[in-house]
């Protein structure tokens, strides 16, 4: 079993217990689940904003512990103020470190689109999701047969929630693409070997319809790759590990958020100069 294996499998045990535990109509009793979403589609697309999608995790299984006692609210706070577009919450706890309060908390907090970053495999999840203040849900296409990823996205929208799905390759993309997803991310690391390859991306960027908005995951680390992403055709880059591995995630967020704003403009200038 590759990690992808393991997880999932943990996750349908995990499910079972905690619906078992927490019944739908309880969720449904919380006070976001009338609440109307932030649209992560509009804010990555707004040109005025950076498209970061800025990542809070305190470990990987690749990694381990990243940054194992960093505070939800100070790091989701200085991710907002250093210019990010949109926040993602891990809410996984056994192979991540997250939890439904990471997410909650930033949602207290916070007044933009909230990533839902989980292994999402049954409808319970994404009740779950809208109850805890989340904006949209991730599906990642390697985790799921094409019909069922198809099948959770239209449960998604049926619940007010946008739908960024996650591909790892050219297969995974042409068999689960449909018309209720929002967002289509390529994942530059891959789920069963942890390689990561920048290349993913720029061979899948023109692949991806464009009424789907377009963003690169994983694995970037320099604010000149976001300058490049972007002009081959990405609007949004899902960036974790690089800010939480910092002491101050925060502060590593605004330093390089700063950078990218400057190498932008000055990529932009040169451009309109031709």
């Amino acid at each position: 079993m590759n990690i992808l294996d393991k997880i999932i499998a943990f996750k349908k045990t995990e499910v079972a217990e905690r619906s078992s535990i927490v019944p739908v109509k309880l969720l449904e009793k919380s006070i976001y689940f009338e609440s109307a979403v932030v649209s992560m589609k509009d804010y990555i697309s707004d040109p005025e904003k950076t498209g970061i999608i800025a990542e809070f995790k305190r470990k990987s299984p690749s990694k381990g512990d990243i940054n194992p006692s960093a505070s939800v609210e100070t790091t989701s706070i200085g991710y907002m103020q250093a210019g990010a577009s949109a926040l993602s919450i891990l809410t996984d706890q056994e192979f991540f470190g997250g939890k439904n309060e990471d997410l909650v908390t930033a949602r207290r907090f916070n007044f933009c689109p909230l990533l839902r970053k989980d292994f999402i495999i049954e409808e319970y999840q994404i009740i779950e999701a809208k109850s805890i203040g989340a904006d949209c849900i991730l599906l990642i296409a390697a985790a799921l047969e094409p019909a069922r990823l198809k099948e959770l996205a239209k449960f998604a929208k049926s619940l007010g929630l946008e739908v960024l799905m996650e591909v790892h390759d050219g297969e995974e993309l042409a068999l689960s693409v449909n018309e209720y997803l929002d967002l289509v991310g390529v994942n530059n690391r891959s789920l069963k070997t942890f390689d990561v390859s920048l290349q993913t991306s720029y061979d899948l960027v023109d692949r991806i319809p464009n009424e789907f908005v377009k963003i690169s995951e994983s694995g970037i680390s320099r604010p000149d790759t976001l300058v490049s992403l972007k002009q081959v055709g990405f609007e949004g880059f899902l960036i974790g590990e690089n800010f939480m591995k910092s002491s101050r995630p925060h502060q590593a967020a605004y330093n390089f958020m700063n950078e990218y704003r400057e190498l932008l403009g000055a990529a932009m200038g040169q451009t309109t100069e031709k």
